[in-house]
């Protein structure tokens, strides 16, 4: 039954009332759960470091404060390095896991510290032994994370492995005169050695007759001795440039490739670092449409500041083309490798795991940088047809269209002969 106006009206008053009080409550909330008596802890004493060289090591002098009103009676500090870095001597009253890559975050290692004892408001601590890191050969550009909490020491990190206790004799906090105290629970700064990573580049050499279909392998590769981390201290991203040799189209490009022109672009490496001994690989199947007289390709870095890679003359490699039998043979022009602008839907292509990738054919891998070419699948197309990679479509369109048309004259022609029909 509908409800009267009047009561309506009431209806509206009660739930405005509940609805204020629910915000009285909200409001008061807050000032009840934050009235000022809990412990607020901070951790300072954590700056950058630069000019490490490979073997050296420095300590973390570490400090704890409690800038609120309330007593912690237990915390906890956890340092974390990225995998240019490694913890020397850890004391037994602290835990260290090795966490794994995954995502974006690169690979690191944690050691969580517990201190079972109270920190008062107002003082400052720091461990009576600070804890020793040392930069390993691969060290170049890491990163230092020191966090603080209270409470016992959380739980390992599920992408890890399990974590295991310190060798070294437990320390305890110990105060220290007022200052150097930080502001924040956590700190995030940069550690740098000096140091040099080789990036470098494989290129293929491909045979087969006109007609035929191959399988181009080429690779990307950081002979090191450093890691590289992208986006700290300016590093910024390397792309790989290739260009498939004239006479060629691009029947199948790599699942990480983009046609930039009559070149594809691929990324080095998925995520933001590269190890040391890394390889990308990257897969192509190329249809060979004519023989064309020293047809060549290449594999190329992008152009751009890396001052930590002193060797160029291995930043760029050729791709070679034989082609065997015969076959027209055309003039030097340029390659027609296909897809000027087109992205293609390819679902092959390279893992861009460390060792190898895989052509999205057929799950074989290509573990070692560049070389051998093979034949087959003549023709054989990402989008299901015999049309290479060119964004070409004319045909199937045009004769969906004609049917279309087809089509709707025949519709057209029968309602006229119905309404012919009806008037007689």
């Amino acid at each position: 039954m509908p409800i009267p106006p009047h009561n309506r009206r009431a209806s509206g008053a009660v739930v405005a009332a509940l609805g204020a009080a629910g915000l009285i409550v909200l409001a008061v909330a807050p000032a009840a759960f934050g009235d000022g008596t809990a412990p607020e802890l901070v951790v300072g004493g954590v700056e950058p470091i630069h000019g490490l060289k490979p073997g050296g090591t420095f300590d973390l002098p570490v400090t704890v404060a409690n800038k609120g009103v309330g007593t912690a009676e237990t915390v906890w500090v956890s340092y974390s390095v990225t995998r240019g870095l490694a913890f020397v001597d850890v004391p037994s009253n602290c835990r260290v896991q090795h966490i794994r890559s995954y995502d974006e975050m690169p690979e690191n290692w944690t050691a969580t510290c517990t201190f079972d004892q109270a920190v008062g408001p107002g003082v400052v601590y720091t461990p009576e032994k600070p804890l020793r890191v040392t930069a390993l050969d691969r060290a170049f550009h890491d990163r230092l994370r020191v966090r603080v909490e209270e409470g016992g020491a959380p739980m390992d990190d599920e992408n890890g492995e399990p974590s295991v206790p310190g060798t070294a004799p437990a320390v305890k906090l110990v105060e220290q005169p007022a200052g150097g105290e930080g502001s924040a629970k956590r700190v995030n700064v940069s550690v740098t050695s000096v140091n040099t990573a080789d990036y470098q580049v494989t290129g293929a050499a491909l045979r087969g007759r006109v007609g035929d279909t191959v399988t181009m392998k080429v690779a990307f590769a950081n002979a090191g001795p450093a890691w590289v981390l992208e986006g700290d201290e300016g590093e910024q991203g390397v792309q790989i440039m290739i260009t498939p040799p004239a006479g060629t189209s691009v029947v199948k490009r790599d699942y990480y490739c983009h046609a930039d022109g009559g070149k594809y672009r691929c990324p080095a490496h998925v995520g933001m670092h590269m190890a040391e001994d890394a390889q990308m690989g990257y897969t192509f199947k190329l249809k060979i449409d004519k023989r064309i007289a020293g047809a060549k390709g290449s594999i190329a870095l992008s152009t751009g500041p890396r001052p930590f890679d002193h060797d160029k003359a291995n930043d760029k490699a050729d791709i070679t083309l034989d082609v065997t039998g015969g076959g027209s043979t055309g003039s030097t022009g340029g390659s027609t490798s296909g897809g000027n602008g087109s992205t293609g839907a390819s679902t092959g292509g390279s893992n861009g795991s460390t060792g190898g990738s895989t052509d999205g054919s057929g799950g074989s891998t290509n573990g070692s940088a560049g070389g051998s070419s093979s034949t087959g699948d003549n023709g054989t197309t990402s989008n299901g047809g015999n049309l290479a990679e060119t964004g070409s479509s004319t045909l199937p369109i045009t004769g969906a269209a004609a049917a279309a048309l087809v089509a709707g004259a025949g519709t057209l022609l029968i309602a006229r002969r119905r309404r012919a029909r009806n008037q007689s």
